[in-house]
C-alpha cells in the first residue's frame, strides 16, 4: 500500500489527511483518513517548521498505517545539498523504514533542473525530492501517478482533504 499525505496547518493545530493506494497510476483512493492533531507549536523565527512531520507521524500511528512508500505534498530537501526539509524530519522519525517521496509546486531556489519533472500536458514542473529511494526511481514513479495536471491527482485529494477537515462547510 501506498500513500498520499498532506496536512494543513491553522495556528497550533493541525489536521493531516491521507489516502491510500495500490498502484502509481491509481484514479481513486482505496481509503481516506484524517486526524486533527492539537497542541503543535509554531517554530521560532529561522527554524524549521516540522509541525507537518509531527502530524503526519500522529496520523500513521492512529490509524494504524504501514505503507511502503509516503508521498507527501512538501519537500522532502530544500537544495541540492540535501539541508532536511520537513518530508526528512517525518522519514527519520519513522526510523527510515518507509521511503518519502516529496512533491512541491512552488519554486525552492536551491534545487536545480534534475529535481524537476514535468508531467502530462502541464507547461511547468513540480519538485521532486525524496529520502528513502533513488531521485530517479522516484521521479518515474511521480511522472506515472495518475492526473493531468502539475499535482497528482491522489495528492490533491490529500490536500483538499485536510483544508476541508479544518474548515468543514
Amino acid at each position: 500500500m501506498k500513500l498520499a499525505a498532506a496536512v494543513h496547518l491553522k495556528d497550533d493545530v493541525a489536521w493531516a489527511a491521507a489516502v491510500t493506494f495500490d498502484e502509481w497510476d491509481a484514479r481513486e483512493a482505496l481509503r481516506t483518513v484524517t486526524s486533527r492533531i492539537d497542541g503543535l507549536e509554531k517554530p521560532a523565527p529561522g527554524e524549521l517548521d516540522l509541525r507537518e512531520a509531527a502530524a503526519l507521524a500522529q496520523l500513521l500511528g492512529r490509524h494504524g498505517l504501514q505503507p511502503d512508500t509516503i508521498v507527501i505534498d512538501g519537500p522532502v530537501h530544500i537544495d541540492a545539498a540535501e539541508t532536511p526539509g520537513w518530508g526528512r524530519a517525518l522519514f527519520d522519525a519513522l526510523g527510515g523504514r518507509i521511503p518519502i517521496i516529496g512533491i512541491s509546486a512552488a519554486a525552492l531556489r536551491g534545487l536545480p533542473a534534475q529535481f524537476e519533472v514535468h508531467r502530462e500536458e502541464e507547461g511547468r514542473p513540480v519538485l521532486v525530492t525524496c529520502a528513502g529511494l533513488d531521485l530517479g526511481a522516484a521521479k518515474a514513479r511521480v511522472r506515472t501517478m495518475h492526473g493531468k495536471r502539475r499535482m497528482p491527482t491522489l495528492l490533491k485529494l490529500a490536500a483538499r482533504t485536510a483544508r476541508d477537515a479544518a474548515d468543514p462547510a
